[in-house]
């Protein structure tokens, strides 16, 4: 049964860094690009950034220089690294799974993703 597992949220003042992780399992991990997406209230769900089972990475403009996505093939684990954070970088972030390209990435695209984690819940306080 495919899983993903999202950890690591939590509060954290303007300014501050929080590491999210994803533990994926019952897949091949090697085969598929991950990303991380992330949905405050009212508002659509967007990406964050993308990564490749070589590790190349591509980011939303948002996040561009603060944020960075690493992963762990060995362990199918996927984290994500946030610094410097801002109030609106709230929202709930999620893993996802994309297999459509064997591990590589192209679009950060919602709908290219067909496996999700539950989320985790990141606060940026002022």
């Amino acid at each position: 049964q495919l899983q993903l597992v999202e950890s690591g949220g939590g509060s954290v003042q303007a300014g501050g860094s929080l590491r999210l992780s994803c533990a994926a399992s019952g897949f091949n991990f090697y085969s598929a690009c991950m990303g991380w997406f992330r949905q405050a209230p009212g508002k659509e769900r967007e990406g964050v950034g993308n990564v490749d089972k070589a590790g190349s990475t591509k980011y939303a403009d948002s996040v561009k220089d603060r944020f960075t996505i690493s992963r762990d093939n060995a362990k199918s684990t996927l984290d994500l690294l946030m610094n410097s954070l801002k109030p609106e970088d709230a929202a709930m972030y999620y893993c996802a799974a994309d297999f459509r390209r064997y591990g590589w990435c192209d679009r950060l695209i919602e709908t290219d993703f067909r496996y999700w984690g539950q989320g985790a819940q990141v606060t940026v306080s002022s």
